[in-house]
């Protein structure tokens, strides 16, 4: 199974003050730990929400908000995507994580094909078994 660690915090509340330098050692340890476990697919820090734009789908044509999202109590601020056995497993290295100060990580299941066999159409779930497939081959996976 895959699950997404999704790292949420206040960003307003932390953009005048920078992180502390152990974060990143302390940050770099986990992420190792994970990496040798063999369990780490992905992760990454996201920049500022001033540096990005929201599209929202309301009506016939998209809209586009620049950031900051100063109207939002909590954002993304970063992600790892897990495979592991099982959601205790996933609870288990999340709870690992060097955060202290208010920061938050959501701990999701990533869907897999399977988990809509009987909902969407088997030609629905074929053609995205054989896009997975090609993005594979695209990315040496």
């Amino acid at each position: 199974m895959r699950f997404m660690l999704l790292l949420k915090y206040d960003e307003n509340a932390q953009k005048d003050t920078p992180p502390d330098p152990a974060l990143f050692e302390e940050m770099g340890r986990f992420n190792t730990a994970m990496v040798d476990a063999g369990v780490l697919l992905a992760g990454e820090g996201l920049a500022p929400s001033s540096q990005g734009a929201a599209v929202t789908f309301d009506g016939e044509e998209p809209t586009v908000s620049d950031g900051p999202f100063t109207e939002a109590k909590e954002l993304v601020g970063g992600f790892w995507i897990l495979k592991v056995d099982s959601l205790q497993e996933a609870l288990s290295w999340a709870k690992r994580a060097p955060f202290r100060d208010g920061e938050r990580l959501e701990v999701r299941r990533v869907t897999e094909a399977e988990d809509f066999e009987g909902l969407a159409p088997q030609e629905v779930l074929d053609a995205e078994e054989e896009l997975r497939a090609r993005q594979a081959q695209q990315h040496g996976s």
